[in-house]
């Protein structure tokens, strides 16, 4: 690894390790959402574009480094700015938020583990490279997989990153439009649990084996092709 891939490294442990230390994600709880909320309504008001600006980065950052928090950011977008608007800020700036982890893990990581597992990658690599979008839109859709995670292995693998921008923004518009709506109407919520019921994670689920469904039917389709020719 270059002197540069160290320092981009030690940067963002040293922002992650600041995060904690300074006891940041303090502020993001939804009690602290909730005292707050007349409050960034009111700036809001004021200084429309510095707080969309503000937003913004802050989702962004939080994305990019894999910190916690997306939820109640997620929720506050809908508390200060509405489901419609809220769900646009929220999703676009977790899309490059999720950009900026992928293309940091390809440039920091991927050079290593094909180095290390370039042939047993293969198979993988070329398959997301023609079904990667309907892999990565099951992957964002399906409430089981990590966020950050996926983010991090995509990055490693031979993915387009046009894939992976368009991937992400469109598989996570259904859920982040969930909870922003939830943030909107703020006050009826007491728990996170209160957010997502069965019914909605179970439509996800629906959609999400929508999405790979392409890839499983080519897939079928190549290997009843490959019998017929034996």
């Amino acid at each position: 690894m270059n002197l540069k891939k160290i320092m981009l490294l030690l940067i963002g442990l040293t922002a992650v390790g600041l995060f904690f230390y300074l006891d940041l994600d303090r502020f993001l709880t939804l009690e602290s959402l909730k005292d707050k909320r007349q409050l960034l309504q009111r700036y809001y008001a004021e200084h429309a574009l510095l707080v969309v600006a503000a937003f913004m980065a802050i989702y962004i950052i939080q994305t990019g480094l894999a910190l916690p928090g997306a939820t109640i950011l997620s929720l506050a977008a809908g508390a200060v700015f509405g489901p419609w608007l809220g769900t646009l800020y929220a999703v676009t700036a977790a899309s490059i938020g999720a950009t900026v982890a992928f293309l940091m893990t390809r440039y920091l990581l991927r050079d290593a583990v094909i180095n290390r597992f370039g042939d047993k990658l293969e198979t993988i690599n070329t398959e997301l490279e023609h079904r990667g979008l309907n892999y990565l839109l099951f992957l964002r859709l399906i409430p089981a997989f990590p966020f950050f995670l996926i983010n991090l292995a995509a990055g490693l693998t031979r993915l387009p990153l046009r894939t992976f921008v368009l991937g992400t923004f469109l598989g996570i518009i259904p859920g982040g439009f969930v909870y922003v709506n939830a943030g909107a109407g703020l006050a009826s919520i007491t728990s996170r649990s209160d957010i997502a019921s069965p019914r909605v994670l179970g439509s996800f689920a629906l959609l999400g084996l929508f999405a790979l469904l392409p890839a499983l039917y080519a897939k079928f389709n190549l290997k009843r092709s490959s019998r017929a020719a034996e």
